[in-house]
């Protein structure tokens, strides 16, 4: 007697499930992949690319790989300050604005709305709330004021950003940018601005044009010591300009650009350090700006 369709069926489905349970299915063959950190193709039972010698699981060089591609293609870093420098200055002057009931863009940011987010006061007031020193660099205290710095940024920042690279270059702008206003709080009371910061950076390019010969070197180096002469004798004309923090920020600067490896980062240790300062210069401004946020 033949067995209908529906029979057939079901017995061939218990057939193959009494089969299964003696052999096992051939599992498929694992490919190579790619790198997360450098795109070089590593076998498919690696932990560790032989390349670079980062975690195919999770590393801050893969992690970085993969914040950059959401960010603009050259000087990310530098876009990004300015960003964080423009949505600052938009909310400080949105408080102002509120506090005072009218709108002035030239009339600049109340003071007390900037000690509120973390302008840089005394030595004794920046020593208990550290978070100032960072907070003060992303400040500005008017239109003219962000507008002047965010120009320098631009033109100076993605020179050093190519050097160094997007992560070391972010630990130099607030190393010196903070060191700036360590020295100004020894003598003055309040202070904002990305300028001790850029100093600093200009301080960097000054050891990099002295630690390198050759007459396009020697041009740069007149140029920036043009810029700085410009600005320093502006600081001296206008009231309000904190020299001190330019000052600082300077010297800072150079400091780093004569013991700092003014190149890009090459072996993978170097690599590493390199992701590792970045991280940690972002996790340290998030952390200040947390303590902003809180702050009473």
């Amino acid at each position: 007697m033949a067995l209908s369709i529906r029979w057939r069926y079901k017995l061939d489905r218990f057939l193959h499930r009494i089969a299964s349970a003696f052999h096992s299915e051939p599992k498929p063959t694992r490919r190579p992949r790619l790198c997360p950190a450098c795109s070089t193709l590593v076998g498919s039972t690696a932990t560790k690319c032989h390349e670079c010698g980062a975690s195919l699981t999770f590393s801050l060089a893969a992690a970085s790989r993969s914040l950059t591609k959401l960010l603009p293609s050259t000087s990310p870093a530098t876009y990004c300050i300015v960003v964080l420098n423009g949505l600052l200055f938009t909310v400080s002057l949105l408080a102002t604005v509120r506090s005072r009931g009218q709108l002035n863009l030239f009339g600049g940011i109340s003071p007390q709305v900037l000690e509120r987010m973390g302008a840089s006061l005394p030595l004794p007031y920046n020593v208990n709330q550290p978070w100032r020193l960072v907070m003060a660099i992303f400040l500005h205290g008017g239109l003219l004021h962000i507008a002047m710095n965010s120009w320098v940024l631009m033109d100076i920042g993605h020179m050093v950003e190519e050097v160094y690279g997007s992560a070391r270059y972010l630990f130099i702008y607030v190393l010196t940018g903070m060191a700036g206003f360590v020295l100004s709080s020894f003598w003055l009371h309040f202070s904002v601005g990305a300028s001790g910061a850029l100093m600093g950076l200009i301080g960097v390019m000054l050891a990099i044009t002295t630690r390198r010969g050759g007459a396009y070197m020697q041009m740069v180096r007149s140029q920036l010591i043009r810029w700085v002469m410009y600005i320093l004798f502006f600081g001296l004309l206008i009231p309000g300009i904190d020299n001190l923090a330019h000052l600082g920020g300077l010297g800072a600067g150079f400091l780093i650009g004569r013991v700092m490896e003014d190149r890009q980062p090459a072996t993978m240790e170097e690599r590493r350090r390199a992701y590792t300062l970045g991280w940690l210069t972002g996790l340290v401004i998030l952390g200040c700006f947390f303590l902003m946020v809180q702050y009473r």
